[in-house]
């Protein structure tokens, strides 16, 4: 399981980026998720890495 959270703003971001942000579950800054370890979402991630912070949490 990976635990995810917005930690900057979306105001500057591109559209492909907002929707990928949505597309994790993610609306406000600082809100966080707990999603299962996928390569879909680690490519998620990895597209926004300066947008959030993630860490692996026990399932």
């Amino acid at each position: 399981m990976l635990k995810v959270t917005l930690k900057r703003s979306l105001i500057k971001a591109t559209k492909s980026q907002v929707e990928t942000v949505r597309g994790l579950g993610l609306r406000k800054r600082m809100q966080s998720r707990t999603l299962q370890d996928t390569p879909a979402i680690r490519g998620m991630i990895l597209k926004v890495n300066h947008l959030v912070e993630w860490e692996q949490v026990a399932e």
